[in-house]
């Protein structure tokens, strides 16, 4: 697989260290921003370029696709190619990509366009995450550089939608523009500035390409399928065939896994409880917290008539997390465990949903600004001890994959809490239930994910009953 040699492992936070970090935690950042500030410039892409709602719709779905369909195939190629190999180039196409994006005069041009950016975020991120736990010696450092990355992440997606909101009152072409310099002056400082710790050999037997290509047509179709489920009554039948087709291929994908000698997924790794929770609470936590937004983003711009800046604006406060998750979480963390914290931050954020319930159309700020806040603090406690669970306890040669899977729960979260709250708010305006009435159903969605997932994480509290004095970092 990845044959390690000496090479410089971070045992302290080095000047070089924080270079190295700012590097990888800017790229993730990047990540976020492009998200946030797409979604908020949406309505002035399509008055610009006459997009229908699916079409629209479209743009948004494509970027999970590839992403979706490709990580868990990014994820282990950074293991078999090579870490800082991956992560430059596919940072050069995300550069690409996302200029042609602001060159789009078709909805099918900006579509492809986002299609290949999700590809290459799909390579980018779990590259970016294990060359922070190779790079990072296991221990203090790393979890402090886990928890810097993963809190930028999260700001990222917060901070993207002020700074969508303000681009896009300049023109909606620099939501795609901005990015792209800021990946070239990351490319640059990449290229100086980071190593890989492992040289990757040649893999006895041959890549497993049959795996790799039914991996990510599995992929690609079941989130295809979570996607058509806001559209499922303009064709069931096939949303039915597109998981049917899904499962058929992931089917041939474990077949095939079990029978060569060089696997691109050791089915083994899924043995790991940790491993599969910390997964399930991903896909259930970052559902929630996805779907919630995009009504709360439908609510303040189509029911209350807020413009995009100040949506923005509205949701800024959730940025909090940047700061909170590399000041506050550690120390919770080394105190109480990961399991609990994540367990309490999956709380805090199911009682976040519950308090929005109530909100009418006249609903002041400040009375919706305690959710927001609560959110903010829910995702600094949950998606960074995630990002060291994810991995905690798998080989280092397989740390890229582990990255990978941890990667596909979140893009299967968001595209399911995103589709499943539009087809029950749909479903609730079939009904007659208009308005706020339709998207208080909705909003159920989020809650119930929520409180799903920490049912799941307090499976995992039997195990931390070590006292916190001699407990280790991470528990998960």
């Amino acid at each position: 697989m990845v044959k390690t040699e000496a090479a410089a492992v971070f045992s302290e936070m080095s000047g070089r260290a924080w270079g190295v970090l700012a590097v990888l935690c800017g790229a993730i950042f990047l990540e976020g921003l492009d998200v946030g500030m797409l979604n908020v410039a949406l309505p002035s892409i399509r008055a610009e370029l006459g997009l229908s709602t699916g079409m629209l719709s479209g743009v948004v779905s494509a970027y999970v696709l590839g992403y979706g369909g490709f990580v868990l195939l990014g994820g282990r190629a950074a293991d078999l190619l090579g870490r800082r190999r991956m992560f430059l180039f596919w940072l050069a196409v995300f550069l690409v990509f996302s200029g042609l994006g602001g060159f789009a005069t078709t909805g099918w041009m900006l579509l492809t366009a986002r299609f290949v950016t999700g590809v290459a975020a799909a390579f980018l991120a779990p590259a970016g995450l294990s060359l922070i736990t190779t790079n990072f010696a296991e221990g203090p450092v790393r979890d402090r550089a886990l928890m810097y990355y993963a809190g930028i992440a999260a700001g990222g997606f917060s901070l993207g939608m002020v700074i969508g909101g303000l681009l896009t009152a300049f023109g909606w072409r620099w939501v795609f523009f901005v990015p792209v310099l800021v990946s070239a002056a990351l490319l640059l400082a990449a290229i100086a500035l980071v190593r890989d710790s492992g040289v990757p050999e040649r893999v006895r037997g041959g890549f497993d390409l049959f795996g790799a290509l039914s991996v990510t047509g599995a992929m690609l179709l079941m989130v295809y399928g979570v996607v058509r489920l806001e559209h499922a009554d303009d064709g069931p039948a096939l949303t039915a065939a597109t998981f049917a087709a899904g499962l058929a291929a992931l089917a041939l994908f474990v077949a095939n896994e079990r029978r060569v000698a060089t696997p691109l997924v050791r089915l083994g790794i899924l043995r790991s409880a940790p491993l599969v929770r910390t997964n399930l609470v991903a896909v259930l936590f970052i559902g929630s917290f996805m779907g919630f937004q995009f009504l709360v983003t439908l609510y303040l711009q189509e029911l209350r008539g807020w413009s995009t800046v100040q949506t923005g604006l509205a949701m800024a406060v959730m940025g909090l997390d940047a700061l909170l998750a590399p000041l506050l979480t550690p120390w919770l963390v080394r105190r109480f465990g990961n399991v609990r914290v994540i367990f309490g931050g999956v709380v805090l954020a199911a009682l976040a949903y519950v308090l929005f319930l109530p909100t009418e159309l006249d609903r002041a700020y400040l009375a919706m600004l305690p959710t927001m806040l609560l959110l903010a603090v829910a995702f600094s406690l949950v998606y960074g001890p995630l990002t060291i669970a994810g991995t905690d306890g798998v080989a280092e040669q397989e740390h890229g994959l582990a990255g990978g899977l941890l990667y596909t729960s979140t893009q299967f979260g968001a595209a399911l809490g995103v589709s499943v709250v539009t087809a029950v708010n749909v479903a609730a305006v079939d009904a007659g239930r208009l308005g706020m009435d339709g998207l208080r159903t909705a909003l159920i969605v989020p809650v119930v994910a929520a409180v799903l997932a920490g049912v799941i994480a307090a499976t995992g509290l039997r195990r931390t009953a070590i006292p916190a004095t001699e407990a280790p970092l991470v528990h998960a």
